[in-house]
């Protein structure tokens, strides 16, 4: 009788950390408690004997309170270029319960760092096998964040222009969250930002292997992933709704009448000659007061939009309002509406806003 068909995981990775490194965080406790598990997990306890039969087993807790655990046996312990061991996922609500796989790690010298190439194989099926790959890129994104000396910088990379709005809202996030991260600088539709934004558009995030694009998938994608830092989603589910309603309105609204219609039209003008088109300048500063008024009046006596503590709804509109201030017209606007002025005011002395004031 044949034996049944079993299917392999390949991920290789590029780790900027020599080999002992590398090799000491699969097989020490410490080293294991710093990396595994895919982001937004952290390791509750962590097991490890390092030798050949020695078992190895690590608790992973989400940012619900929930706990998975998985463990094994290492068969092959060569320092600092192989290990070979056994994975099992305990407990019947588990992934893939009853099963036990086997992960292969090689790891050689290159550039100055390590070159990781790692096979997870035994997978009853495609499913099961791809399942695990999006977990295991997530977790190897950790990995190079604890051996890198660049920290999570070597990590993420978030491609956009400084000067965008919406780049702006990401880089207040990062900085909100406390995540060093690299900015590669980049036109829309450039063919780095279509490499990873379908559409073309900034802001877009690498993380890794991972991509994320729309900069309100990238501020959830960090709030989740990373529990340093400001809190970005509210805890009630009313002050979520409320986050949720003004990143829209930003999206829907206030990005085309604030930004597109009036700031881009004089700082790009696309008028008759060279000049601004006053008739579209005009038209949106007709539709400001309203789009001004609805903001001093979730702000009221608050600081901030969505709760008492800030949140995403408040880097969506800050990089907006900063420049409508700066405009003569939408200085002299805002000045009408004191709530979004205190608030505003209390909000650029942040670090968050005064790191990522674009030249």
């Amino acid at each position: 009788m044949n034996a049944p068909e079993t299917f392999t995981l390949s991920l290789s990775r590029f780790i900027r950390a020599p080999r002992e490194k590398v090799f000491d965080a699969f097989a020490t406790q410490a080293g294991l408690a710093a990396w595994m598990g895919p982001r937004g997990m952290q390791v509750r306890t962590a097991q490890v004997d390092p030798r050949e039969g020695g078992a190895w087993r690590v608790e992973l807790q989400s940012r619900d309170g929930s706990v998975v655990a998985v463990g094994g046996h290492y068969k092959q312990l060569q320092r600092p270029s192989r290990l070979v061991y056994s994975w099992q996922w305990e407990g019947e609500n588990s992934p893939m319960p009853n099963v036990v796989t086997l992960i292969e790690v090689s790891l050689s010298e290159k550039d100055g760092g390590t070159e990781l190439h790692m096979a997870h194989g035994g997978f009853p099926a495609a499913a099961a096998r791809d399942a695990h790959q999006q977990g295991w890129a997530s977790t190897f994104n950790r990995l190079n964040d604890s051996l890198d000396p660049r920290g999570s910088a070597g990590t993420l990379t978030l491609l956009g222009d400084a000067r965008s709005t919406y780049t702006r809202t990401v880089r207040m996030a990062l900085a909100e969250k406390e995540v060093a991260y690299s900015m590669q600088m980049c036109a829309p539709r450039s063919a780095e930002l279509l490499a990873v934004h379908p559409f073309g558009r900034i802001p877009a995030l690498r993380d890794g292997d991972i991509e994320i694009w729309e900069t309100a998938a990238i501020v959830n994608y960090l709030d989740e992933c990373f529990d340093s830092g400001s809190v970005l989603r509210p805890g009630s589910i009313l002050d979520r709704t409320r986050c949720a309603q003004w990143i829209s309105a930003v999206n829907g609204y206030y990005y085309d009448t604030m930004v597109k219609r009036y700031v881009l039209q004089i700082i790009f003008p696309r008028g008759e000659g060279g000049k601004p088109d006053r008739g579209v300048i005009d038209a949106a500063l007709q539709e400001m007061p309203d789009q001004l008024a609805a903001l001093d009046k979730a702000y009221g006596s608050g600081d901030f939009l969505a709760g008492a503590r800030i949140s995403a709804a408040d880097l969506f509109v800050a990089p907006i309002l900063a420049y409508l201030q700066f405009m003569t017209e939408g200085g002299q606007l805002m000045a009408n509406y004191p709530n979004v002025l205190r608030a505003q005011n209390l909000l650029r002395q942040r670090v968050s806003f005064t790191s990522t004031s674009p030249q």
